[in-house]
């Protein structure tokens, strides 16, 4: 599987909240994460971030990402990923009641291998204007 069919597979097994159990397949056992968002702050795992993911789907079930651009460097052994997140905050779980609000996300992920499994992984991500958008800031 090339790093291009192992960044797709993440992605749509993350984005699909499968949480760690799912998307371990394609990372190291101790993948790192960064994103420059209070929301992540303290996440410093993709083992953590797939989970975080995963959790978003209890206060916003409807959420779906939409690629715009996907790109894979083999000199550098990375993909990039940019896409639209949306949803609807219309589950329970989130900091406040449901608000019925709907947010589109631009977000990127730029995942860099070792081999043929991730070994960093860094998002890139307003976070701010995403809380506004429903209603949680």
């Amino acid at each position: 599987m090339s790093i291009s069919d192992s960044a797709r597979a993440f992605f749509d097994a993350c984005e699909g909240g499968r949480g760690w159990d799912t998307c371990k397949r394609w990372c190291h056992d101790d993948a790192s994460f960064s994103c420059q968002a209070d929301a992540l702050a303290e996440t410093k795992t993709i083992r953590d971030y797939t989970e975080w993911t995963k959790g978003l789907l209890t206060p916003i079930p409807d959420l779906r990402p939409d690629i715009q651009a996907f790109a894979t460097d083999d000199a550098r052994k990375a993909v990039v990923v940019y896409s639209i997140v949306h949803g609807t905050q219309s589950g329970e779980g989130g900091p406040v009641p449901p608000t019925g609000k709907t947010a589109a996300a631009d977000y990127v992920y730029v995942m860099k291998f070792d081999g043929d499994r991730i070994r960093h992984m860094t998002k890139i991500w307003n976070d701010g204007h995403t809380l506004r958008q429903l209603g949680w800031a």
